[in-house]
């Protein structure tokens, strides 16, 4: 599980690992963006109704996978609040193991605001809004709650590539569980 707040690079390393290892990588956002195409008008804005119906298909996929003998790389904001129920299931049927990437406020703030203009996808994410709510100090990417299941975790510095490096999160991801 791929974790952290929005624009810490969760993306760019779930697709980089899934490469590295061979697997599928699975991303709540683009099934959100799949959602988003069937509602002309959606508003991500306020109370999104396509977060809940993203989520639980994002922990239905990745569920059939894993039961499948799938392994996969998952990667979604992952807050403890809103995730740990779906990911807790999960610790039953898989060696799960939980990056939570990390880059400094700034480096945040400029992801997203190359992302918003770059990219049209991201409008059914919000990236507008979360600039205003960061801008306006109702949101700030440090108070973010990690999950707290008691599984593996590594904390990755994506500011400037990976921090530790590839060899070193390749390494944590494919030690042999500890059961």
């Amino acid at each position: 599980m791929v974790s952290g707040p929005p624009a810490t690079g969760k993306t760019t390393l779930a697709r980089e690992l899934a490469r590295h290892l061979g697997c599928p990588a699975i991303m709540r956002d683009e099934i959100k963006q799949g959602m988003v195409m069937n509602h002309p008008g959606h508003d991500p804005n306020g109370d999104d109704p396509l977060n809940m119906p993203a989520l639980e298909a994002f922990f239905a996929t990745v569920t059939v996978l894993l039961r499948a003998g799938t392994s996969v790389v998952a990667e979604a904001a992952f807050q403890d609040r809103l995730w740990r129920p779906g990911l807790e299931p999960l610790v039953k049927i898989a060696d799960l193991r939980i990056i939570r990437c990390t880059t400094p406020a700034l480096t945040i703030t400029q992801r997203i605001t190359d992302r918003a203009q770059r990219d049209s996808h991201r409008v059914a994410h919000g990236d507008k809004a979360l600039l205003a709510d960061m801008e306006a100090g109702v949101y700030d990417p440090d108070q973010f709650v990690p999950i707290s299941l008691d599984v593996p975790n590594l904390m990755v510095d994506s500011s400037d590539g990976y921090e530790p490096g590839m060899a070193e999160i390749l390494k944590f991801l494919l030690q042999p569980e500890r059961r």
